[in-house]
C-alpha cells in the first residue's frame, strides 16, 4: 500500500511541475532577453512530460487495431456528434452507423473511397474530447491512430469552432505535428569538444546559447550541430526527442446548412477553414474529395508495354516523390534486381528517352515502358 502511495505521490509531484512550468511560460513575456529562459522551460517541461507519458503507459493489449490498406490513410478527427459517421458515409461504402447523440462511434470504422482510380482508406475514430492526450476518454488510442495515417482531416462543427483549437493542441500533445515540415536540424553527439554549432541560415527564433542550453537539459554535453532552418525552441526539443509524426491536415467545417449566414461567417473567420460542407445534405462532398486526393499527394502512372500502346485507361496510383524503384517494388518484388532500364515519355527530357537510374523521380501522367534483363 505504501509503494501505491510514494507512485501516486511521484506522479502528483510531476504534473504539478508540468502544471507549474506552463504557467511561467504562458506568464513570461517572449523576447530577446526572455527567450533563453523560455526555451529551457520548454526543456524542462518536454522531459516531464516524457516522464508522466512513461509512467502512465496503458495497459499490453490496450488501443485500436486498424490494418493500414489502399493508397492512402485518412483519419476523421473531431468532437461527439460533428458528424464523422455522416461524413465517412458520404465519402465511402461503409455504412458507419450515424446518431444525432454523442459517441455512436465507439470503435474505428473503416472505409474505402474510391476517386480517380485511387483506393482511399477513411476511418472513422471515437469522438476526441478534452483531454485526449492524457487519456480521456480512451483519446490516447483513438490519437495513437492518427500516428500511423498519411492524412488527418479535422472535422468541425460549425457552431463551435473553437474546438479546432482543442483538437491541434491534443494532436500535438500527442507528438504529432500538423502541416510542419520535418526541421532540417542534425545533431551528432561525439565524445569530447563540447557543443559545436553551426547555422547556414540566420537565426532569429532561437539564438546558439540557447541551443547549447537545451542541449545540456537533454544531457547531451558533446555533439556537432548543423542547423539548416530559422527553428525555435520546439522545434529544436522535437528535433532531440526524435519521437514526433509530421502530417499533411485538411481543416473541414461541417454543418453549413444549419447555420445563418454570420454564424458561418464567423465561424470561417475563426478557423480559416480549407473547405466548409454539409456531410447531412451532400454540400460540398465532391470538392472534398478532390481536396483529400491533392492533399495525399497521389500521382497517376501509366504503363505501356514494348510496341504496344499505353493503357491509359486505368493508371497505376503513386505518390508524389516516387522513383523508378517504387514503381518496380510496387509491380513485383523481384522487378528491382531485374530492371535493365526504363522508356519514359511525361517528364523525360524527350519523348521516350531511356533511364536506366532507379532513382530516377517519376512525375503525374508519365507513361514508363519497363525492360527487364
Amino acid at each position: 500500500m505504501e509503494g501505491l502511495n510514494a507512485k501516486a505521490e511521484k506522479k502528483d509531484t510531476v504534473s504539478e511541475k508540468i502544471r507549474e512550468l506552463e504557467e511561467r511560460i504562458s506568464k513570461t513575456k517572449y523576447n530577446k532577453k526572455t527567450q533563453h529562459a523560455i526555451g529551457l522551460y520548454k526543456a524542462q517541461l518536454a522531459k516531464l512530460k516524457e516522464k508522466q507519458r512513461a509512467r502512465s503507459g496503458g495497459k499490453k493489449g490496450e488501443g485500436y487495431a486498424v490494418r493500414k490498406t489502399g493508397d492512402g490513410t485518412v483519419v476523421l478527427l473531431g468532437f461527439p456528434s460533428v458528424g464523422k459517421s455522416t461524413l465517412l458515409n458520404a465519402l465511402t461504402n461503409a455504412n458507419s452507423p450515424v446518431g444525432t447523440y454523442a459517441f455512436t462511434t465507439l470503435t474505428v470504422i473503416p472505409g474505402i473511397l474510391d476517386y480517380k482510380f485511387a483506393k482511399i482508406q477513411i476511418l472513422d475514430v471515437p469522438g476526441v474530447v478534452y483531454g485526449a492526450a492524457a487519456g480521456t476518454g480512451r483519446g490516447k488510442e483513438v490519437l495513437a491512430i492518427i500516428r500511423n495515417a498519411d492524412l488527418i482531416l479535422f472535422l468541425i462543427d460549425v457552431f463551435h469552432p473553437e474546438h479546432y483549437q482543442v483538437l491541434k493542441k491534443e494532436a500535438y500533445d500527442a507528438d504529432v505535428r500538423i502541416n510542419q515540415n520535418i526541421p532540417d536540424v542534425k545533431i551528432v553527439k561525439t565524445a569530447r569538444g563540447g557543443i559545436n554549432i553551426g547555422a547556414t541560415v540566420k537565426l532569429t527564433r532561437i539564438d546558439k546559447k540557447t541551443i547549447e542550453g537545451i542541449l545540456k537539459e537533454f544531457k547531451i554535453a558533446n555533439a556537432n550541430v548543423v542547423v539548416r532552418d530559422d527553428i525555435n525552441a520546439d522545434q529544436l526539443i522535437d528535433v532531440i526527442e526524435g519521437n514526433k509524426v509530421y502530417l499533411p491536415a485538411i481543416v473541414v467545417l461541417n454543418k453549413i446548412d444549419m447555420a445563418e449566414k454570420d454564424e458561418l461567417n464567423k465561424a470561417r473567420n475563426k478557423i480559416k477553414p480549407d473547405i466548409c460542407i454539409s456531410a447531412e445534405k451532400n454540400m460540398g462532398i465532391e470538392e472534398l474529395k478532390e481536396l483529400i486526393y491533392k492533399k495525399l499527394k497521389i500521382i497517376s502512372i501509366y504503363l505501356k508495354e514494348f510496341n504496344k500502346k499505353a493503357d491509359m485507361d486505368e493508371p497505376l496510383i503513386m505518390w508524389e516523390g516516387a522513383t523508378l524503384r517504387d514503381l518496380c517494388l510496387k509491380l513485383h518484388k523481384d522487378f528491382v534486381d531485374k530492371f535493365k532500364f526504363a522508356r519514359i515519355w511525361g517528364s523525360s527530357r524527350y519523348p521516350g528517352q531511356m533511364i536506366v537510374k532507379l532513382g530516377y523521380v517519376l512525375q503525374d501522367k508519365d507513361i514508363i515502358e519497363l525492360r527487364m534483363k
